[in-house]
């Protein structure tokens, strides 16, 4: 039980660790970093912001991103700035460019096809229960 509560101090103390607080120079300074940081993906965790994650390269990349910010940079260049270091993963958002064209326009052409094949199966199944519909009339 000891070991049990020195481990969950640790484990604790780590976290607390990763998310130190930060001292802002400003309200603006603050909020433009909790939103760059919000849009921008931690390259070791799965699907996380590296506001919201714990790991070790997270934390190195807030004060990465909050040093880029104080030197006068912009979003866009803070932005191209990771991705020249750890590629387009690191947007939540990357940009359509030749290789990952496929991953904007897949999801629609799959939407596109089931729709025509439901279309198709509806199509087939409405004169097979016509037809028999239409010889009792006759009769």
């Amino acid at each position: 039980m000891r070991t049990l509560l020195v481990l969950l101090a640790l484990l604790l103390g780590q976290t607390a660790a990763a998310l130190e607080p930060v001292d802002y120079r400003s309200a603006a300074e603050e909020q433009r970093f909790k939103a760059l940081t919000a849009e921008l993906r931690c390259v070791m965790c799965q699907n996380q912001s590296i506001a919201d994650s714990n790991a070790p390269i997270a934390h190195d990349l807030r004060r990465e991103v909050l040093a880029l910010m104080r030197e006068g940079r912009s979003n866009d260049e803070i932005k191209q700035y990771l991705v020249e270091r750890y590629t387009d993963f690191v947007l939540y958002e990357p940009p359509m460019r030749g290789g990952n064209w496929l991953l904007w326009v897949g999801p629609f052409l799959i939407l596109l096809a089931g729709g025509i094949a439901v279309y198709r199966i509806i199509r087939r199944k409405q004169p097979a229960a016509a037809a028999p519909a239409a010889d009792n009339e006759e009769w």
